[in-house]
């Protein structure tokens, strides 16, 4: 099950990155993007919602992502 969803995650990271035109185009611009990033924030806020995707199914893949929640989660609570 995690190898799928590293599969799974790995494609829609690339589909995002590969598509993040068609996908702007489709949003329109993200207000708090432009404001953070500046002009092409929008673009920018795309491909580092690829990275993340990409970065975190690969942590629950490889079985780190429980131990990153816990020790986020036991600082907070």
């Amino acid at each position: 099950m995690r190898f799928l969803i590293l599969v799974l995650g790995s494609y829609v990271a690339y589909l995002l990155l590969r598509y993040r035109e068609r996908i702007k185009n489709f949003t329109g611009d993200i207000g708090f993007a432009e404001k953070v990033f500046g002009s092409g924030g929008t673009y920018t806020f795309i491909v580092l919602v690829g990275i993340l995707v990409f970065i975190f199914s690969l942590m629950y893949a490889l079985g780190t992502f429980e131990s990153f929640l816990n020790n986020v989660w036991n600082r907070i609570f």
